[in-house]
């Protein structure tokens, strides 16, 4: 880590490249009619991906900042929490493409018995994984969040629950209607896949910057295994633990020793921070400005 010094800034900076591709992939799913602006969705896509980050929120949390950030600035609230929908699984599904690629160049590039075994344990993984989102979108076809809002009302009293059943119907038709915009979940769907194609940089400029380069397809497999690995581990804060392992795992079959291994992971956590720390920062701030706003109309509000 102190042999990358000052290189820690541009490696930080290189993570810039997928966050974009991340919110203009996100923001084709909104219809063009009520679209916020691009640096708009960069800002609330940073914010998203520091909660996700850097709080114990099962990868969910930043989604569900999302959506409200995009319902603050004018989106509809039932077309903001679609579009998140849509986006985390449009996220899942080209993840897995990512992944299935990465294995098959670990498959073709290695003619070891481990490497070889571990492509097809891994295949099978994803095989299920993408099984699972086929039903998580046949779900989402089929009125989730109405089914969602029936069991609750089996859990909770029906008077907490009785503005609900309006707002998931509408929420499961703007699911139903962003599916059926084919060409904007083609767009959406390269596009994401593009931003974790470009995160491959980051582990090429490391291994770089250690003195050890690495090769372009080596550092695509080993970014696109590790990114599986947090994906599978979603329950776990920041994947702590998950990605360090599974760096060091797979490195191992590429020839990188553990201890660099250990540095790529290491300096995709000082990136997280970097640029985490300061995305919940600015989430304070909009929310603190929202509470001072509505604290000044109650008084104003309020007879003297």
């Amino acid at each position: 880590m102190l042999a990358l010094g000052w290189w820690l800034l541009p490696i930080t900076l290189v993570h810039l490249a997928p966050l974009y591709f991340d919110a203009v992939s996100w923001r084709k799913l909104f219809p063009a009619s009520n679209r916020p602006s691009v640096p708009g969705f960069l800002w609330m896509r940073w914010i998203r991906e520091s909660v996700s980050t850097l709080l114990p929120v099962a990868g969910m949390g930043g989604d569900l900042v999302g959506a409200r950030l995009a319902h603050q600035r004018g989106v509809p609230g039932a077309q903001a929490t679609a579009s998140m929908v849509v986006d985390i699984t449009v996220g899942a599904a080209t993840q897995a493409m990512f992944v299935i690629a990465g294995v098959v160049l670990l498959a073709a590039g290695s003619r070891a018995d481990a490497a070889a075994s571990m492509a097809w344990g891994l295949l099978i993984g994803v095989a299920a994984f993408a099984a699972a989102i086929g039903v998580f979108v046949l779900v989402q076809h089929n009125s989730m969040f109405g089914v969602l809002v029936e069991w609750a009302h089996r859990l909770a009293p029906k008077d907490w629950l009785s503005g609900f059943a309006g707002r998931a119907e509408a929420i499961d038709d703007a699911v139903v209607a962003t599916y059926r915009r084919r060409f904007a979940l083609s767009c959406s769907s390269l596009l994401r896949l593009i931003g974790w194609v470009t995160g491959v940089s980051e582990i090429w400029l490391t291994m770089w910057a250690l003195g050890k380069p690495l090769a372009v397809t080596d550092s695509f497999i080993l970014e696109s295994l590790s990114a599986g690995v947090r994906g599978a581990a979603f329950m776990v804060p920041g994947a702590l633990g998950a990605q360090e392992g599974g760096l060091v795992l797979f490195g191992a079959l590429l020839g990188v020793p553990a201890d660099l291994a250990l540095a790529v992971s290491l300096t995709k956590r000082v990136r997280e921070l970097a640029l985490g720390l300061p995305g919940l920062a600015a989430w304070q701030w909009v929310e603190g400005r929202r509470w001072r706003a509505r604290q000044e109309s109650k008084a104003s509000s309020t007879p003297q």
